[in-house]
């Protein structure tokens, strides 16, 4: 059933932190992984708008769909990283503004460049840019909601746990309204198929690369999705990925899982 912007919009919100007891992570902190898992998710949460800023430079700008889900989207997401970083501040770290203050000086020369890649990439693809965008944003929720899940998984914290689990929930709203505008603009378009096809196929990467030192990408990777179970759920998004039409067979997560793990042995 496809997702409407008004079915969206009628759930999105503030993150609700209601009987999330922060201080418990005081008393039973976090292993050391899953806080460099953290601050890493912190990261990229409050880095969103910052997406969302290149994309309203694109054609994204004159679909009042669009711009009505990623006004709610960018919101919502904000909050997940506030809320991230109060699990931080409890261990005693730095968080919020200081900290994304500090990630953005380092990527200001950076950022220029960005906004002229997108921008760029805009202007070549014209229309079919949307179904691109939605289509990759698919594929970072999905990447992003496993993320959490996995964390989850390891950790086995009941505070992070149910922090994790009401993110999540988000996050699925976000899932829904993507992966549905992508499959039906996708659908609508051979054109937008290939070029999206041939966009996953040389430049994706996992969430926050573009953000992130690539040793914190791989750290990431590794820690949540090596190993048996993680390569489950990269092999699962993988499969959701095929079901988008003109998409199948990319295998763009378990590529990414399998080369950071080649690296890894032979580092």
């Amino acid at each position: 059933m496809r997702t409407t912007i008004d079915s969206y919009r009628a759930r999105a919100g503030r993150l609700n932190l209601d009987g999330i007891n922060f201080d418990d992570f005081k008393d039973r902190p976090l292993p050391a992984g899953a806080l460099r898992s953290l601050r890493y998710m912190h990261d990229v949460e409050h880095h969103t708008v910052c997406y969302l800023r290149d994309l309203l430079l694109t054609p994204a700008h004159q679909d009042p769909e669009i711009t009505s889900f990623l006004s709610c989207w960018v919101f919502e997401e904000m909050w997940h990283g506030e809320a991230i970083g109060q699990v931080l501040e409890a261990h005693g770290e730095e968080a919020g503004a200081p900290r994304i203050a500090a990630l953005r000086e380092r990527h200001r020369r950076r950022e220029a460049l960005t906004t002229l890649s997108t921008i760029g990439s805009a202007a070549f693809a014209g229309r079919a840019f949307i179904a691109l965008h939605m289509t990759w944003g698919a594929i970072n929720e999905w990447t992003t909601q496993a993320g959490y899940s996995r964390l989850s998984e390891t950790t086995s914290h009941p505070t992070l746990r149910e922090l994790l689990r009401r993110i999540m929930k988000q996050e699925g709203g976000h899932i829904d309204f993507y992966a549905s505008a992508a499959a039906r603009r996708l659908a609508e378009s051979p054109r937008a198929q290939k070029m999206t096809r041939a966009a996953l196929k040389y430049f994706w990467r996992p969430v926050g690369s573009g953000v992130m030192p690539k040793r914190e990408v791989d750290f990431l990777v590794r820690y949540l999705f090596d190993g048996p179970d993680g390569s489950a759920v990269a092999a699962r998004i993988d499969r959701r990925i095929d079901r988008l039409p003109g998409q199948s067979d990319l295998h763009l997560l378990e590529t990414a899982v399998a080369n950071l793990s080649r690296r890894a042995v032979a580092a």
